[in-house]
This record gives structure tokens, sequence and C-alpha cells, in this order.
């Protein structure tokens, strides 16, 4: 048995893109631009369906970097195929949008990253997350509540089933019992699946993977030691030296077996594990110094990349200014020269003139805000300074895209509309009701699915190019499956009736 092409290996459910994260202002064409809406004030409105998107990513790049526009309201629309995507999209966001005064930079930065790519968390994570499914069970049971806590974001289109199944997990969340979701067992389990007979000679499959597959798709950055401890353990991103050792119940989902001919709700791990959620925010990034190598090795690791990127996008979203950290090579002989003589003089100081200091740093970490006293911050205010105004994200009904066009509040609607590779095959000609005129068509392509070969990357590019024109789109630009990860199109206008000719 061999599992090479099957791909068993990206699981039922996509916890992560296959893609890096795109700021969707600047994949949205120009032409579709041109015909967003007005809303009452005037401002532009930019119109976004995400079609099976698993995380936040795309969402995440595209708020975090508004400010880079001109002012246009942004109105997101989610579909997901699992209620589990959507409470990982609800954490995600709500992680995204903690207050300065709530949770610092560095330490937000490393939680996303735990829980969106780790099965095993610190404990100060998981204990993160357990409050939060608190939150999440008031959000979803009281809708009124949600919208004073995050104005942003829109859970009134979910059917009050799907609302009871979120529930269900958020309490499966906050069960502090860690053998209730034994995810070291089960991700072990489905190693030995994927695998087959290959499991006892699996250092060698994930060698081959990583250098035979990834490398020669442009991901040289992504390292040996956190590839392979990944696909041992399912731990991607080791920021600190505590210990990882409690599950990560976001990571847990149900699924029907069949069992002597029957099928049975499962609940354990069935995501990806061939790939990695290093694609995500850990091969691209704007600071090119992370980027250089020495002796041909890169000398930054996907890592530290995915935590560059992740802290950038955090800082701009709080401060609407680019992420500029001075480089630490430069400040620390300065700090340490002089950390001697300025001790004794802030001591002095300090005796004389009380003063706070917490604004103050020799660190590389720029300080974003000057956080109130201790406790004077109510409970209702604790997302109020990181919510935008001009932002709205609506979770839609689960896979209701076939359905959209029969509504007429969708009709036309859609400036730019995104498809990961995932659920393309939602892609159908109906499409095109709820697309306003010359609409972008994002879809996410396969080029980082190690389980598939060549040919079938480029089999798949020219399938989704086939559904894209059935629905009434061109390609802008070449669809190239092997090199690119995304690929666009854009609507065409239906040919008019020519005119009658009267004799």
């Amino acid at each position: 048995m061999t599992a090479t092409g099957t791909g068993e290996g990206f699981g039922a459910l996509t916890w992560w893109g296959f893609s890096p994260a795109l700021d969707l202002q600047m994949k949205c064409l120009g032409s579709s631009m041109e015909h967003m809406n007005l809303s009452e004030d005037g401002t532009p409105e930019l119109n976004i369906l995400l079609v099976g998107s698993g995380d936040c990513r795309h969402l995440l790049k595209t708020i975090c970097q508004a400010h880079r526009w001109p002012p246009r309201r942004l109105k997101f629309y989610i579909v997901e195929n699992n209620c589990e995507l959507l409470a990982r999209q609800l954490l995600f966001l709500t992680l995204a949008l903690e207050s300065p005064q709530q949770m610092g930079l560095q330490e937000k930065s490393e939680a996303f990253l735990e829980l969106l790519g780790n099965s095993l968390i610190r404990n100060q994570t998981a204990a993160y997350l357990q409050e939060k499914a608190n939150l999440f069970i008031e959000y979803i049971t009281d809708l009124e509540l949600q919208q004073r806590k995050v104005p942003l974001l829109d859970l009134t289109a979910l059917k009050f089933k799907e609302r009871d199944q979120l529930e269900g997990i958020f309490k499966f969340w906050r069960n502090p019992d860690p053998k209730i979701f034994q995810i070291d067992k089960m991700w072990d389990l489905r190693n030995r699946q994927y695998l087959g007979t290959r499991y006892d000679s699996r250092k060698g499959a994930y060698d081959w993977d990583l250098s035979m597959k990834l490398y020669d798709r442009e991901v040289s950055v992504l390292n040996k030691q956190e590839y392979y401890r990944w696909r041992e353990k399912g731990v991607a991103f080791e920021l600190r030296d505590g210990i990882y050792d409690i599950p990560n119940k976001s990571l847990a989902s149900g699924l029907l077996l069949k069992l002597k001919g029957e099928k049975i709700p499962a609940r354990g791990y069935w995501g990806d594990v061939a790939t990695g959620p290093f694609i995500t925010f850990g091969i691209e990034t704007e600071a090119q110094s992370l980027l250089k190598k020495a002796n041909g090795v890169h000398t930054k690791s996907a890592q530290d990349i995915s935590l560059h990127n992740i802290t950038a996008l955090f800082h701009e979203l709080t401060t609407n200014t680019r992420y500029n950290p001075t480089p630490v090579e430069d400040e620390h002989p300065l700090c340490q020269i002089t950390e001697v003589e300025e001790a004794a003089e802030e001591v002095e100081e300090e005796s004389k003139h009380p003063s706070d200091k917490e604004g103050t740093t020799c660190g590389s970490e720029i300080p974003l805000a000057s956080p109130e006293k201790p406790g004077e911050m109510s409970k209702d205010e604790d997302f109020d300074s990181l919510c935008p105004k001009n932002v709205r994200v609506h979770f839609l009904p689960l896979s209701c895209v076939r359905d959209l066009h029969l509504k007429s509040k969708y009709q036309k609607l859609f400036n730019l509309i995104y498809f990961s590779c995932s659920m393309v095959h939602q892609l159908t000609p109906e499409l095109k009701l709820i697309c306003a005129p010359k609409a972008t068509l994002l879809l996410e392509l396969t080029k980082y699915m190690v389980d598939l070969r060549k040919e079938q990357l480029s089999n798949f590019s020219t399938r989704v190019t086939e559904l894209a024109t059935e629905a009434g789109f061109a390609a802008f630009g070449t669809v190239d499956g092997e090199r690119d990860a995304f690929a666009r199109y854009e609507l065409q206008e239906e040919p008019r009736p020519s005119a009658e000719v009267h004799s």
C-alpha cells in the first residue's frame, strides 16, 4: 500500500489553506473595482464571497492591510462545508481583535500560530481557548450580546441547526479533560493509515515529500527539523521553550465512519498530515531580509517568517501603519554598552521623579498603546478598539453557494469570489447571477499539495478553467497549475441580442 497520489494526506477538513495569505484588494481586478456599489455616505462597497477558505488568512490580511487602500467598506461573506471550520474562523477573528490592553502583540501572535497549526499547545493557550469557548457560547445563543461585543460579525444568516452545532463544538472546547481528545494517538493513527507499509521508514517518506516535492515547488525556506517535527507529532510551531502537551481541541471534528456496514459518528483528527500549515504565512514575506541565504541555506525558517508576518498583520490592525521593527542586531550592541550606566541613572531619576516606564523599549517590538489603569476596561469594551467600522463579516449557512442566486439580496452583489481547491466543485453556471459586472473570480490551485503528482496539478488547473468558462468567466493571464498558487478570471459580459432587421 502506498499513499502517493491518493489524496488521503489532505484529510476531510481543510484546517489551514494550501496557499499563502492574500490581500484580496490587491487581487481584485481594476475592472471589478469600477462596479462597486456606493453606501449611503458615498463610500464604495467591496463585497467578497469566500468559499471554503478553511482558515482566516485571506480575511485577516485584507482587513489588516485595508489602511493601504482608498477608503472602502469591506463586506465578507464566509461559506464553509463544516461547522468546525466556522468555529475556528470565529476563534481567529476574535483573537486578532483582542485589544492591546488585554493581550500583547507577541503573545497574540504566538497564540494564533499555536492554535492554527499545532496538535499540542501550551497550558496558557489551552486556557485561552477554554475561556473563549465560554464567550462563544454566549455569542451563539445571544446574538444581541454578540453584536455589542463584536459588531463587525454577523451570525444571523446561520440556521438554528448550525448554531446548535456550534454551541456543541464550543462546549467540547471548554471541557478541561485532556483525555477526551487524545490527538497524539489520533495523529499517529492518521499517519499509519496514510503511509501504510511506508510507516516504518517514515522519515524517508518525510524527506522525499520535502526534498522532491515542496522544495521543487518553491518552499525551500521550510527546513527539515520543523517539517519532520510536524509530520511526526503535528506540532508546527514551537515558539517558546514551554511544554506543548495539551491537546488543541479546535482541531477536533466529527466524521461518519463505516463499521460492519453501518455508519457511526466518530470524533477525531481528520485533517492534513502531508503538507502542513507552513504555507499560509511561512513562505512569503515583505521583509526580504528573512529570505536571505548563507552558503545556499536559508538563515530563517518558515516558523520565523510565519511569526513575523502574523506580528506585522496584528501591528497594522492596531496602528494602521506598516510594521517596521528595528533590526535586533543594530540595537543589542548599544543596549549592552549602555545598560550598566543607564541602570544607575534610571534608579536615581525614578527616586526623584516617579513615572510610568511602560512606553519605552530597547527590543524590537514597537509599543502599540499605553494601557489604562488595570481593571478600568469593562467586559463590553473588550473588542471596541480593534473593531474596524468599515468591515462586516457575514457567516452564511453551510454549502449554500448553489442556492445564493435564489435570494434577491445576493444577486449581482459580489465583486470578488474566492474558491478553495476543496470547494471548487461548487462552481456552477448559476454563479454569474450573484456576481457584479466584471467580477473577479479567484481560484486556489493545488501547487503545494505534496500528495499530487505534477500531471495532476496540471489536470486540476485545466478542469477549474473549464468550470470557470462554463460559468461565464475568462482567464486573466495564464493558468499554470505547476507554477501558480492561484488563478484569476474575469466575468464576461453576456452578448447582447442582435436587433431584428425589418424589411
